[in-house]
């Protein structure tokens, strides 16, 4: 009966860590499976709440319901030590989590496919099933404690160790990596700090890692946006240049700041800026004109005309 089961099951057989960064408060999750779109599946976390890994013969109700329970005010091993205990399946099933105390505790059930294991540290708890030996998830709690940087870069380094220690016996298809805010948001929509997946490719955590320093590069404009909004040029400009360092062919840095300066009247730093989305790109020219059309951009007309 079991084998005949495991047809049927969702087999997200995979390696993966939940952790909390001591100094931010951030919570999340890495994974990296031979699974399609592992990030849809395994990964779960809430901000100012905590963060779940549910894998193997999966049982995707672990992660809301876990949320739930550590939403309440339930511990990472009660909530484990509840979720388990109701599950007839729970065997089969390898679960983390970690609550935002950063409390860990983890689950590899018996009939979870070797090689499997899991390793637990402060404020972290790597684990793994289907892997090419226990080396895999032994490796990446001591990349974790010493790798630098931020919760996400962390994490990625991590699962870069399993990876190199052997990876998943079947190779490898897809990752992610979900990070969400130590304080729980006034809204429901806010709090994610980074939530990336790959969902099928030759060698994800290189496509991850790629996607993570976009998000960077993206994520510093934002910030300078805000200070071009508010009048503070020279510190917008500050992280401009660090956002154009990670991401230096993104025309549409060059484009909005342009329009930043331009609204703010400075017309020659506005044509320095434009110019280079022109010259790139003559759509980002159209983008001005239909600007201009609804009154979000009041530079005058010589830097919108050719």
């Amino acid at each position: 009966m079991r084998a005949m089961a495991l047809v049927s099951a969702r087999l997200a057989a995979t390696y993966s860590i939940v952790a909390r960064d001591p100094i931010t408060g951030e919570i999340g999750v890495g994974v990296q499976s031979h699974y399609f779109s592992v990030g849809t599946a395994v990964p779960w976390a809430e901000p100012g709440v905590g963060a779940v890994a549910t894998q193997s013969i999966i049982e995707v109700s672990y992660g809301p319901k876990g949320l739930a329970l550590l939403a309440n005010g339930a511990s990472a091993p009660e909530v484990l030590a509840e979720l388990v205990e109701r599950d007839p399946g729970r065997a089969l099933r390898q679960v983390a989590i970690i609550d935002c105390e950063g409390r860990v505790a983890c689950h590899s059930g018996a009939l979870c496919i070797p090689a499997f294991g899991h390793a637990q540290g402060r404020g972290w708890s790597a684990q793994g099933n289907t892997l090419r030996s226990d080396a895999v998830w032994q490796a990446m709690g001591p990349a974790f404690e010493r790798s630098q940087g931020s919760l996400a870069e962390r994490l990625l380094a991590a699962l870069e160790a399993a990876e190199v220690a052997g990876g998943d016996v079947r190779g490898r298809q897809s990752a992610a990596i979900f990070v969400v805010a130590r304080e729980r948001p006034a809204n429901s929509w806010e709090g994610r700090i980074v939530d990336l997946h790959v969902e099928h490719h030759a060698r994800p955590l290189e496509e991850l890692r790629r996607l993570l320093t976009i998000h960077g590069a993206h994520r510093l404009f934002a910030e300078a946006r805000q200070l071009f909004g508010t009048g503070e040029f020279e510190q917008a400009l500050l992280l401009l240049e660090q956002a154009r360092k990670l991401q230096p062919d993104d025309v549409e840095f060059a484009f909005w700041t342009g329009v930043a300066f331009a609204n703010a009247g400075r017309t020659e730093e506005a044509r320095r800026w434009l110019g280079e989305a022109y010259a790139a790109d003559a759509s980002w020219r159209e983008l001005a004109r239909r600007l201009a059309g609804i009154g979000l951009f009041s530079g005058g007309a010589e830097l919108v005309e050719p």
